[in-house]
């Protein structure tokens, strides 16, 4: 009432049909979250990916992928449990994290790939 509520900021989300044209065109880095609704270490991980997609957005893609509507990009990633994080730089799968990831080390990950610090 006193207060107004920050509006949400829309994280992309990537899917089955859009996966080409956002991650396979993007010439900036990108950090994908493989998520479920249900999954509670997900809904920990989601604000920290809304925070990262708004401060690193025109510098990198940081972009959300719904596990139970997207199962082609599951299955095609060998997408075994959730949370799960990949980072794709120059159209390469570059790594792969499953569980919490805690929000600075992510951050400095996109960092390295952004300076362009980090081998392919």
């Amino acid at each position: 009432m006193f207060w107004k509520k920050k509006p949400k900021y829309e994280t992309v989300q990537v899917t089955d049909t859009n996966f080409n044209e956002l991650v396979g065109q993007s010439e900036v880095p990108v950090l994908l979250d493989f998520y479920a609704d249900w999954c509670g270490p997900c809904k920990m991980l989601g604000p920290i990916i809304d925070e990262l997609a708004q401060e690193f957005e025109g510098r990198a893609l940081v972009a959300k992928v719904n596990t139970e509507i997207n199962p082609q990009l599951s299955q095609h990633f060998q997408i075994k449990s959730i949370p799960t994080i990949l980072f794709v730089h120059q159209n390469k799968l570059v790594e792969r994290f499953q569980g919490l990831i805690p929000k600075p080390n992510l951050e400095e990950i996109l960092e390295e790939y952004i300076n362009g610090n980090l081998e392919q």
